[in-house]
């Protein structure tokens, strides 16, 4: 990890481009990694959809790792088919699950399937047996959201929020989809954000000046690290010299 901006309970690591967030991502990830097996013998790690770190997962494969403790779960996840590419769970599966042999009972994927309803209760039932996730990865959509909390949708913040929410309206398609509540996602030892492209630079802004964004309801006792391409940050006067 880079050395750090602070800022509140953030700390913004600036990293030169994609490829380098890719690279201390990877980093993060298989130290992690590393410290929850050699401490707790299992490794509980909550991943997310997107391009950004599809890379990321195409390279774990060729991680030197003991895949039979780790647990993979899901932040959030469309209500679509089981097969479809635009599901996080398939396209995870296709860059790294399908490669690695991490027991299929550890790989627990959201029924998206089933509809909203169902399989934020099915998998609220899956969580219910979990205490702290060991790594949290999160990334960041153009208008702050992050993994299905959308601005102006509940984002369930209260500590006594469910675990699991169910969301019919969605501002992007599909409109239903599954994603762990803002409370269940800060129920982790360290949680990393991937900020990488030059659509994320208005929703860093917001966020860094302090602006009530979904990304900024996610707040482990640890605090969150963000991964951020350095060109974010810069200011606008700067940025458009």
């Amino acid at each position: 990890m880079t050395n750090p901006i602070i800022s509140e309970e953030c700390r913004w690591h600036a990293v030169a481009d994609l490829s380098a967030l890719q690279h201390a991502a990877l980093n993060a990830i298989l130290g992690s990694a590393t410290l929850a097996i050699q401490q707790c013998g299992q490794f509980h790690l909550v991943i997310s959809g997107g391009e950004t770190p599809r890379e990321i997962y195409r390279q774990l494969c060729l991680a030197d790792t003991d895949w039979s403790v780790w647990h993979i779960y899901f932040s959030d996840e469309r209500c679509l088919p089981p097969t479809s590419a635009d599901r996080n769970s398939r396209m995870a599966g296709a860059a790294w699950f399908d490669h690695v042999p991490i027991p299929a009972t550890q790989l627990h994927i959201i029924p998206g399937e089933a509809g909203a309803d169902t399989a934020a209760r099915e998998y609220a039932k899956t969580l219910r047996t979990i205490g702290m996730f060991d790594l949290v990865l999160l990334g960041l959509g153009e208008d702050g959201h992050t993994a299905s909390l959308f601005p102006d949708h509940e984002w369930g913040i209260a500590p006594g929020s469910p675990d699991t929410l169910a969301i019919f309206n969605a501002p992007k398609p599909p409109l239903q989809r599954v994603s762990l509540s803002a409370a269940r996602l800060s129920r982790s030892r360290q949680v990393i954000f991937l900020v990488a492209g030059e659509s994320k630079y208005e929703a860093v802004a917001k966020w860094r000046n302090g602006e009530n964004i979904p990304a900024r309801a996610i707040l482990p006792a640890t605090g969150v690290d963000v991964l951020v391409e350095s060109a974010l940050l810069m200011p606008l006067s700067v940025k458009n010299l």
